[in-house]
């Protein structure tokens, strides 16, 4: 079994900065692709970032520029920098993660974490 963890929201001023970690734990063979979507109230979830195994990475318009997703391989981690925050980036941030067990080398399933909530407020 394979369990996603986020940490790192909480409130923030307009303009703050938040690190979001993403920890992966179980009997993980290969920690693949790995992308961070966000939820706000009455929204559809979007994906804001994703990075490869090999660090190629990729970021929804609204937040380029003003954040940055990393990964530590050794670690099974994935973090997500979030800088000049705005209170558009308020949401439920959640990290996804394509991951082949030892149990199933063959087969790469996605899971999902809990969410951790980023509010961005004066």
């Amino acid at each position: 079994q394979v369990q996603l963890v986020e940490s790192g929201g909480g409130l923030v001023q307009p303009g703050g900065s938040l690190k979001l970690s993403c920890a992966a734990s179980g009997s993980i063979l290969s920690f693949g692709i790995v992308g961070w979507h966000r939820q706000a109230p009455g929204k559809q979830r979007e994906l804001v970032a994703a990075i490869t195994r090999g660090g190629s990475t990729n970021y929804v318009n609204s937040v380029k520029g003003r954040s940055t997703i990393s990964r530590d391989n050794t670690k099974n981690t994935v973090n997500l920098q979030m800088n000049s925050l705005k209170p558009d980036d308020t949401a439920v941030y959640y990290c996804n993660a394509a991951v082949s067990t030892l149990d199933e080398p063959l087969r790469t399933r996605s899971y999902w974490g809990q969410g951790t909530q980023v509010t961005v407020s004066s």
